[in-house]
């Protein structure tokens, strides 16, 4: 049985659709997360879940009770807001307290309880601080430890980490699946960081215009996405004009280019052929591939991304290159570009793709 279900849920703001027939099973005790641009609909899905929207057809299911018409204060959620909102005049103890004191449970069994929290994340001898004391991922602390204290049956996360700057929003992610994971507690994560998204989830949900375009593990969304919009959310991706061939083949600028998700195409379909940086590789100028000109190398630490302009297409693509290969690199150097297009994303252009014979002028 599922923990937390939606079950063709559509939400509508006016003219706006902002889910569209929603299906999603959070099993019990994993981490998911929705991610998606601005607009897609995964707050919508985190306010319905916690009671604050009411869905206009469909339901939601805890652990198999129907909770679509329960309001939000019936509803045994735990939730953790993007801006804390913790009572400012309130101890960091009495934060956590709060929702304890308000069921009407015993002061012995809530103070057990508040120490419990507080040691959990990490907090235990700042209990007597009050907000304005603390630093902002000692103050979502708090609010963590507030939503478990409770006991909730699902935690709610809604962009927890975005208010953060980034050293802090690394170290505080690790923090909230360690005590995930040592709580067991089914999670619902909302953000728009494919980074965040991809680190701390058993299972990514990319949406887009209120509908689920794929629902997997990290690896799987990355490396399989079920769309070009996923393909492009999640990472980056080169796209190069391609004419399909058949046999699982695509033709770049008259190199052939073996892609299984060509195998659906009609042949001779104009498309866009997407890839990841990481799946060109860079040879001497001399050697077989389409052939360009190194335009930028930029440093990222383990790997460099190198631009290059590619002649026949008259297109800027990024690959990605160890620190030993991009060594041998300089802007205006003359390159070969192979394709891997094991793990490439066809999606049909819009328009028919007229391919030059000829190297573009020089700019």
């Amino acid at each position: 049985m599922s923990a937390l279900t939606f079950n063709s849920v559509r939400k509508t703001f006016g003219p706006i659709v902002a889910l569209e027939g929603l299906d999603l099973a959070v099993q019990p005790g994993e981490l998911i997360s929705l991610l998606g641009p601005s607009g897609c609909g995964k707050t919508t899905a985190l306010r319905v879940a916690a009671g604050f929207e009411k869905a206009d057809s469909g339901s939601v299911s805890v652990n198999g009770v129907d909770i679509t018409n329960k309001p939000a204060h019936k509803r045994n959620m735990g939730m953790v807001f993007q801006s804390y909102s913790l009572f400012p005049n309130l101890t960091v103890a009495l934060n956590v307290d709060f929702g304890l004191r308000t069921r009407g449970i015993a002061s012995a069994t809530r103070a057990k309880r508040v120490a419990e929290m507080l040691e959990l994340v990490q907090l235990g001898d700042l209990a007597r601080r009050y907000p304005h004391q603390l630093s902002g991922g000692q103050q979502q602390r708090v609010a963590l430890a507030r939503a478990l204290a409770i006991q909730p049956e699902v935690l709610l996360l809604d962009e927890p980490l975005s208010a953060l700057d980034a050293k802090v929003r690394l170290s505080l992610r690790d923090e909230i699946r360690r005590i995930q994971t040592t709580v067991g507690i089914t999670t619902l994560l909302v953000t728009h960081d494919q980074e965040e998204a991809l680190g701390i989830a058993d299972r990514v949900g990319v949406m887009s215009s209120g509908r689920l375009e794929q629902l997997a593990s990290p690896n799987e969304v990355y490396s399989n996405p079920a769309s070009a919009f996923v393909a492009r959310f999640v990472g980056s991706m080169n796209e190069l004009p391609a004419v399909v061939r058949g046999a699982d083949a695509v033709d770049v600028a008259g190199e052939t280019i073996i892609t299984p998700s060509a195998r659906t195409q009609i042949p001779g379909t104009s498309i866009l052929l997407l890839v990841r940086p990481e799946d060109l590789t860079l040879a001497p100028g001399t050697e077989p591939g389409l052939q360009g000109t190194v335009t930028s190398c930029t440093f990222q630490g383990a790997a460099t991304v190198v631009g290059v302009r590619l002649d026949v297409l008259d297109v800027l693509v990024n690959a990605h290159v160890g620190s030993s290969v991009a060594g041998d690199l300089v802007p205006g150097q003359r390159v070969s570009v192979r394709i891997d297009g094991t793990r490439a994303v066809c999606e049909v252009a819009a328009a028919p793709i007229e391919m030059t014979e000829e190297p573009a002028p020089a700019a």
